[in-house]
């Protein structure tokens, strides 16, 4: 399995910065890396993505040198094995609400005996020309788990869900926080940030790493101040902030 060096980068202290892509695009993707960010999040729980088309979308990661980590919207071990089995290497699972849900994240994602998932020889085992046993254990060394608390009931029940053993990061998504607290789409409210500045401080006194959103250059480095090294941003943000630069700058001389 390949080193994973978006987790190598966070245990060494380091910041780590990259996108979400929601969109079905291996040549987004693969843009991204070349870019220079330090990983991509395959947004497969939101937009119209399908199995195979995320399968080359980790290629496409691998490709450009980048770290490919998998957002899954259904926390079932079937279901999140078949994107490791692509050559994920990680995932970003949502919707955390307990111990329970996490437990079975770390399940699915890791081999006995720190988990249950299924024997098999993807992507990442060379298609089974690596030695199953050591790739086993390089898995369960390299692959990254983060856990996403976005609601009330995972709010509540944030202490149990940080100690979850094998888990390297809880995400924090303000989106999500900002509507279940009633104030839809205002991200950087004072309860928002208060939640998450609280959240990031047991995060971090549990030895496990923060990640939260940082849309833009303002947001992310807001966050980086305040500590967190994990920050993840948007491919679509991206591609529409340049669009609307452009679109600024030519419609007057032009006439449009």
């Amino acid at each position: 399995m390949n080193k994973n060096t978006l987790k190598q980068k966070l245990n060494d202290g380091k910041s780590a910065i990259g996108p979400f892509v929601g969109l079905p695009s291996p040549g987004m993707t693969e843009t991204m890396g070349w870019m220079g960010f330090d990983f991509v999040v395959i947004d497969c729980e939101h937009g119209p993505m399908d199995y195979e088309t995320a399968e080359h979308m980790i290629r496409a990661a691998e490709l450009s040198g980048t770290t490919a980590i998998m957002r899954i919207g259904l926390n079932e071990q079937q279901h999140i094995q078949r994107y490791m089995e692509a050559g994920a290497a990680g995932v970003m699972i949502p919707l955390i609400n307990n111990a329970a849900d996490g437990k079975k994240v770390v399940d699915a994602v890791k081999y006995p005996p720190m988990g249950k998932r299924g024997a098999f020889a993807g992507r990442n085992a060379r298609f089974g020309l690596q030695d199953m046993a050591e790739y086993i254990k390089e898995a369960n060394e390299e692959t990254f788990i983060s856990l996403q608390i976005e609601t009330l009931e995972g709010i509540e029940n944030a202490d149990a869900i940080i100690a979850t053993e094998n888990a390297d990061a809880i995400f924090l998504g303000p989106g999500d926080l900002s509507v279940n607290f009633g104030i839809p789409g205002q991200t950087m409210s004072d309860q928002v940030v208060d939640s998450i500045r609280d959240l990031h401080k047991r995060i971090t006194a549990a030895g496990k790493h923060t990640g939260t959103l940082g849309v833009t250059v303002d947001q992310t480095l807001f966050w980086h101040e305040r500590g967190i090294k994990w920050i993840v941003s948007s491919a679509p943000k991206f591609m529409q902030a340049g669009a609307a630069d452009y679109l600024a700058g030519v419609k007057g001389p032009l006439g449009l």
